[in-house]
């Protein structure tokens, strides 16, 4: 595949990283994940306006404008013969002197990975009541950034079927996310998911729910809740930017029935529909 990295497009065994890259030695470094669909990256503002945050908090100066990363992901797409696709947009500090730093990085690396993603058979996940607890995170709220340990080991704790997914618990025994996604569950009409306060991460898929909800008036509400809580649900139902919204219809001995009239159906529609209406008018506006 084609990448972009530090300007150019290249193979991607072309690109080399060096190891005095503190992305590398020191994880610091973050990233987004989104797709394209039929030639438009969702919600790419909204990644873009968290990465920037992220980088701030890291004192990683990055000047790539949001016009210019459109391009580049034009770009990527016609020159890989792509119209859906999966992209990473990764920033790390860039090179330093091995030891502490803590003024500001002014040449970090840039790479935007892509790749063809195709539709997915998996309509529905398993959840899992991970073993592993949720690390806490390393600052006053969890980026989206390179220290991935604690994922992975929870990853490596129900392995790789993609039918599965973990929920992690914070060590206080709270509900907290999934691996790659986060939690939302339903209990009598009501709408709910961890706080961030939790020490999550605040995933733009989250926040897209979490609107849409409120603008069509279903009451939501982000706390403290238990596994209990959630085993008492009536639906459960992860997000992220990859999967979109799965239902999870099973955790341990616990049966969830998702109805052709159930919530999380009615907002995959509208999800869907809001996601054809950006496409829509973005082919107008290429044509103008």
């Amino acid at each position: 595949m084609r990448i972009y990295f530090n300007g150019d497009y290249v193979n991607d065994f072309e690109v080399k990283i060096s190891p005095y890259d503190h992305g590398f030695l020191y994880g610091l470094g973050v990233f987004e994940t989104f797709r394209i669909y039929n030639g438009h990256p969702f919600l790419l503002f909204d990644h873009l306006e968290r990465l920037r945050s992220s980088l701030d908090k890291l004192n990683i100066e990055w000047n790539v404008s949001n016009e210019e990363v459109q391009v580049i992901l034009s770009n990527l797409v016609d020159l890989n013969e792509l119209k859906d696709a999966y992209i990473r947009l990764n920033v790390s500090a860039g090179d330093g002197e091995i030891g502490l730093y803590t003024g500001i990085y002014s040449n970090p690396n840039t790479i935007i990975f892509v790749k063809p993603i195709h539709p997915s058979n998996i309509l529905e996940k398993e959840g899992v009541i991970l073993n592993t607890p949720r690390n806490s995170p390393e600052g006053k709220e969890r980026l989206k950034s390179h220290h991935y340990l604690n994922n992975i080991i929870g990853k490596k704790e129900i392995g790789n079927s993609p039918k599965l997914e973990g929920i992690f618990l914070t060590k206080e025994g709270f509900l907290s996310e999934g691996i790659v996604s986060n939690l939302f569950f339903i209990k009598d009409d009501i709408l709910f998911t961890p706080h961030i306060e939790t020490g999550i991460l605040n995933g733009i898929t989250r926040q897209f729910v979490i609107k849409w909800a409120k603008i069509n008036g279903i009451l939501i509400e982000e706390g403290f809740y238990t596994e209990n809580d959630l085993l008492e649900s009536d639906e459960v139902f992860i997000t992220n930017s990859i999967q979109e919204i799965l239902p999870i219809t099973v955790i341990g001995e616990r049966f969830y029935r998702v109805s052709d009239n159930s919530l999380i159906n009615k907002l995959h529609r509208d999800y869907q529909h809001y996601r054809s209406f950006l496409m829509s008018m973005n082919e107008i506006e290429r044509s103008e």
